[in-house]
């Protein structure tokens, strides 16, 4: 499914437990330049994340936050050491809790996000979301390094060294003389 990106801004701050009530749903962006956890994880901090978020009650009765958040973030590839552009994407499913006691009575399917009382920081959660979606290891597509540079056919020789220890050693296995 293809959505037009937002042009406004998503906002910073929210009341999670008032949304889900009322059923509200957002959508905009969020500058990576304002996630300063995630600036630090990334290359360059262009850009902006896409987000969609519904909140609303699960069956179970609980208040919970779902949607989706996008974005193009430039990365180390680990190949050939330069930047290479990375689409990341999180799905986002979790269920609001005051604290770590309500956050137990959460289903499993749902991850916590313990927002405390009142206003929540909806910056926050979308950083949280988008570290947890990075890749483990980033790289170019193509090969981006010769494949001649990884291996040059030959064994690698080790050679010995004299062990500092087996002096020790000897010492240990000599038997004791009273």
């Amino acid at each position: 499914m293809f959505k037009t990106p937002s042009l406004k801004p998503l906002p910073k701050q929210g009341d999670p437990r008032k949304f889900a009530q009322q059923g509200i749903s957002l959508d905009g962006f969020v500058p990576v330049a304002a996630l300063p956890r995630l600036v630090s994880a990334v290359q360059e901090a262009a850009g902006n994340i896409q987000v969609d978020l519904a909140f609303g009650i699960s069956e179970e009765k609980k208040k919970v936050v779902t949607g989706h958040a996008s974005a193009e973030l430039v990365l180390v590839c680990q190949r050939c050491l330069e930047n290479v552009t990375v689409p990341v994407e999180s799905n986002i499913s979790l269920g609001i809790a005051w604290d770590e006691e309500e956050a137990e009575k959460l289903p499993d399917y749902l991850d916590p996000w313990i927002t405390g009382e009142g206003v929540a920081d909806l910056y926050d959660m979308i950083e949280e979301e988008m570290l947890l979606s990075l890749p483990k290891v980033a790289y170019h597509e193509k090969q981006c390094v010769d494949r001649q540079l990884f291996s040059s056919g030959k064994p690698v020789e080790v050679k010995k060294t004299k062990n500092p220890f087996q002096v020790l050693e000897q010492l240990k296995s000599s038997p004791k003389k009273d």
